[in-house]
Order: C-alpha cells, then structure tokens, then sequence
C-alpha cells in the first residue's frame, strides 16, 4: 500500500516539472537558454501567495472552476497507474470513471469562462466543447480496444497485463491505439498543433482564452491541474511503450520517470518543428484519432 501513496504522491510532486522540459527543449531549438526547468513550481507559488479579482457579473461558478477542475484531475490521479504496479484506487470499470473526471474537469473549466459573460471566453469555450467532442470518443474508444486487448477493465490491469509487453501479439491494432491516444494527448493538453499554449492572440486561442479573467490563487490552480492533467495522459503513452516492468519498483519508477520526461522532450520538438494548425483543419486532425481509435477496436473483437 506504501508503494502505492508514493507513486500518487510522486504523480503530483513531478508532474509540473515536464513543462519545464519543454520550454528547455523549445529554448534549445530556438538558440536560447531559456526559463528554468522549476519555472512553473516558481509560478504556481507566486500565485498561491496572491488574492483573486473577481467581477461582479460573476457567481459561484466562476470561483468554483478552478477548484473542481483540479479536484477532478487530481482524483483521476490516484486511478492511475505506474508501469506495471497498481494504482492508488483501482476497480473494474475505473477507466470510465477517469474519462468522466477529465470531462468533469472541462465542463467547469467551461461553465467558468461563459460565465463572465466575455465574448472571447465564450469563443474559447465553443471551441474547446467542439474539439472535446471528438478527442473524448476518441479516448474512449482506445481504452476499449485496449481493455478488449488484455481482457481487463480496469486502468492497472491492463498496464499490469503481460500481454501488453509485446505489440507484435496485438497485431496493427496497438499501433492504432498508440496514435489515436498521442492525438488526443496532444488535443487534451492544448499543445501544438492544436493550440499553443503561449500564445496571447485570443482570436486564435482555445484553452488559455477561457482562463483570461482568472488570476491569483485560482490561476494557481489552473496551472498546477494543466501539469496534473498532461501527466495522467501522457502515463497511458508511456505505459504502452515501456509495457509491465519486472525489474523491481525503484528501477521501475526510475525508467517510468525518465519516459516521461522523454515524452516532454518529444513535444518540446513537435512545438519546435510543427506551425498549429488552422482552426477549421483541427477537427479534421482529431477525426483521424476517432478513426483510428474505431478501427482499432473492430480489429480487436475479431
């Protein structure tokens, strides 16, 4: 039970440091030294020690947003496993639960933006509910295909399941499921060539526009529930690519960490190399996750 409190503590404690690995990865891609690797831990306690502004066209659910949105993502860490070793809560059909804690976490991320009545927050949210409705199918529908796989519904055991160390036995299916979840990942976390994230041209931003008019200790929480959230995602690539460890959980928390930290560099170079996409293309680039998640699970249930 130790193991598991440390894995989910270790989930929140690192979790804000991949986004200092990309700003390295981006700064050393454009010739500059960049911010440092603790930036966002520097950030985040800045704003912790600062009040909120709240507007008086606004109500309860403006100030609630923040704080469910991180609850949420929060609590869909401790559903969440390391390579090969269980969770810190783990059942049968836990993999629906998460989807719905991440679609919890949008609604009030949302319902927040629309309801300071502000024009570009409310642009930013048809925007973020448009692209939601094919990047959550498409999840959905990977964890399906990845629990018709291993035989298991819940999130431990089908990252705990022998069978996911080989891909070769799964056929092109895993592959499938493999892009389909890196598209949704990089969708989820409003990353290039989706969204930038630092961007300040609120005709062209989806995610950032909805948390214009929250500051202070609420915009702490935003941005510790971005890292939180970045991480939970980019675990389920992770874990597909390094499959169950073995080798003892010291060296397997090791390795898992140091994926993760692989996984940031990559899209530090995604965002280096790749321009985002026009706003009408990005349904076009999440309708090919939706198709490779459906695919896959017809592949699977033959």
């Amino acid at each position: 039970m130790h193991t598991k409190i440390v894995q989910f503590i270790l989930i929140l404690i690192l979790s804000p440091f991949l986004f200092g690995v990309i700003n390295r990865t981006k700064a050393f891609f454009a010739g500059r030294k960049g911010s440092p690797l603790l930036q966002l831990y520097y950030d985040i306690f800045k704003l912790l020690r600062k009040g909120a502004v709240y507007s008086k066209t606004t109500t309860w659910i403006f100030v609630a947003g923040p704080i469910v949105s991180l609850s949420a993502v929060v609590i869909a860490s401790a559903l969440i496993p390391f390579t090969g070793y269980p969770s810190l809560i783990s059942f049968d059909g836990d993999i629906v639960l998460f989807i719905y804690l991440l679609g919890l976490a949008r609604f009030f991320t949302v319902m927040a933006a629309l309801d300071t009545g502000s024009s570009f927050e409310g642009m930013g949210a048809s925007r973020e509910v448009q692209f939601a409705a094919f990047a959550e199918p498409s999840l959905f529908l990977s964890l399906a295909a990845l629990a018709r796989l291993t035989g298991s519904i819940s999130l431990s055991g089908i990252f705990s399941s022998a069978v996911i160390n080989s891909w070769a036995a799964f056929g092109p299916g895993i592959y499938l499921v493999f892009g389909a979840i890196f598209i949704v990942f990089l969708s989820e976390n409003s990353r290039i060539p989706v969204d930038d994230p630092n961007t300040h041209l609120e005709l062209t931003m989806i995610h950032e526009v909805m948390v214009l008019d929250h500051g202070g200790v609420d915009f702490a929480y935003i941005l510790y529930g971005a890292a939180v959230k970045f991480w939970l995602l980019g675990t389920l690539l992770v874990s597909m690519f390094l499959g169950a460890c073995s080798r003892g959980w010291g060296i397997d928390v090791a390795i898992f960490i140091f994926g993760m930290i692989f996984l940031a560099v990559i899209v530090g170079i995604v965002e280096s190399v790749l321009a985002r996409l026009r706003l009408l293309k990005v349904p076009h680039f999440l309708i090919i996750a939706l198709a490779l998640s459906v695919v896959a699970l017809i592949l699977t249930m033959r």
